[in-house]
């Protein structure tokens, strides 16, 4: 488990751009949801009691109102009412025809029940009258005329409940005002349907709903916005600081290799007009004295070995730094590696090019010599070839350089994959700083490596001198 957890930790790895862009997105993150949840909480709770406000202000109208329309008909039976006497059937006959005949509205009427549950005036529901509702309980089990009774036994009050509504038939939510005529011991009320209220409360529930979505919208909006920002932000900086970091590291790089050429040049001079000099002056001196005293074994074994010594001094600074290089270009150089690699290497090694004039440049020649140099030596240590093709020709993108070997190709066992390779980077890093590409093709048959330099590097053609005019006779 903790090799896995290890594993994962290597193979998931956070640059330091990523860690600066997470260090700045979360907290950005986090308060923004943190606002979101509280905008949300703040503006749900305002609006519920904005809605219950408003339910209760507009219940409290309905309330208001039903008592107005009680009143009114108790002012229209309170003679009769008031005259009768208790058991007077004609009074209470024409009471009920009154409140009977009194409609308003689509859906209002008055109602009328005695104190045992008998219903006496429903004019709008008139299969409920002459019979006995006592116990009766809407859809809900919320008690009804027992309720009623009880409210205008005490004095009078509103009650509600779910009741048919004689418009539609549907049972819809009804508040009731009732009152107490407590000499025929009857119940009295009328009663109005809330549905509009309750629509009016569900259409300012959805509004609300509405405008905690759009808010959230407009938060996740924001926050997209400002992610986005954040992003761009961290995006151009870290483009312009890679940006200045490669330039920075491009021309190091560069003052990196004009310092190594400059060393070459300085070593392989020393060694050339210094050290090989020394040499020669030795092996004269030793030939001079091999003719004086004669031949000897152990004389011609010493000037040979330092005729051999001085062949190779000339040739590793030929390797630092070869004189033809600047002396005649790429073309004449390149053909000089190929016969001293050929002549120490055994290995049959074939040149072509066209004739470039010195049209490259002195950093595209140097890379592209340096560049063949290290692929011969790579074909020499690791190839096992017999044949090497190297080409040099111009084209309308700029110079080309192939070098091809019938060796085992450039196949290496895995675990050595991460440290092999310096010649190669070397080679990149050459061709890359001349804005050129390097491309390596290897298989089990061989391996072309492929160099090319851009257009950019390559000089106009000189123009040959004018001749002078002669003068006319």
């Amino acid at each position: 488990m903790f090799g896995f957890i290890s594993r994962l930790r290597d193979n998931i790895s956070i640059t330091y751009g990523q860690k600066v862009f997470l260090l700045a997105t979360l907290p950005l993150i986090v308060a923004v949801f943190l606002i979101f949840l509280v905008v949300t909480a703040e503006s749900r709770q305002l609006a519920e009691r904005e809605i219950q406000a408003l339910e209760t202000q507009l219940i409290e109208t309905k309330r208001a109102e039903l008592k107005n329309y009680l009143s009114i008909a108790r002012t229209a039976f309170v003679n009769t009412y008031g005259r009768a006497a208790p058991d007077d059937e004609a009074a209470k006959l024409a009471v009920t025809r009154e409140l009977s005949a009194m409609l308003y509205g689509q859906d209002g009427y008055f109602f009328v029940f005695d104190y045992d549950g008998n219903n006496l005036v429903a004019p709008r529901q008139t299969f409920l009258i002459g019979k006995n509702w006592t116990g009766l309980n809407d859809l809900n089990g919320t008690p009804i005329t027992d309720e009623l009774i009880r409210i205008a036994r005490s004095g009078g009050g509103y009650h509600s409940f779910d009741w048919p509504k004689p418009s539609t038939g549907a049972n819809e939510r009804i508040i009731v005002y009732v009152n107490g005529l407590q000499d025929w011991r009857w119940v009295i009320g009328t009663g109005v349907y809330i549905d509009d209220v309750l629509e009016n409360v569900a259409a300012a529930r959805a509004d609300v709903e509405a405008r905690i979505r759009r808010t959230s919208v407009y938060i996740v909006a924001i926050a997209i916005a400002a992610l986005f920002g954040v992003f761009t932000t961290g995006m151009f900086l870290n483009i312009r600081e890679r940006r200045l970091a490669d330039a920075k590291l491009k021309d190091l790089t560069q003052r990196i290799i004009d310092t190594q050429e400059e060393e070459r040049g300085r070593v392989a001079r020393e060694l050339h007009d210094g050290i090989s000099q020394m040499l020669v002056g030795v092996r004269y001196a030793l030939e001079l004295a091999r003719r004086k005293m004669g031949q000897s074994d152990s004389l011609n074994k010493g000037i040979d070995g330092l005729g051999s010594a001085i062949q190779e001094v000339r040739r590793i600074s030929r390797d630092l730094r070869p004189g033809v290089l600047d002396d005649l270009g790429l073309g004449p150089a390149l053909q000089a590696l190929t016969d001293d690699f050929s002549k120490r290497t055994g290995i049959h090694c074939e040149f072509e090019t066209v004739v470039f004039r010195n049209r490259l440049d002195e950093e595209a020649r140097i890379a592209l010599y340096r560049i063949a140099q290290e692929a011969l030596t790579n074909i020499e240590r690791h190839a096992e070839a017999t044949n090497v093709e190297i080409s040099l020709k111009g084209h309308r993108k700029g110079a080309m350089l192939k070098v091809f070997d019938n060796g085992k190709g450039m196949i290496w066992p895995q675990p050595a994959r991460r440290s092999r390779g310096l010649g190669l980077r070397n080679m990149q890093e050459r061709i890359e700083q001349l804005g050129g590409s390097l491309r390596i093709l290897s298989c089990d048959t061989g391996t072309v490596i492929e160099a090319q330099v851009p257009l950019t590097h390559m000089l106009s053609p000189q123009k040959p001198a004018a001749q002078p005019k002669k003068e006319s006779a």
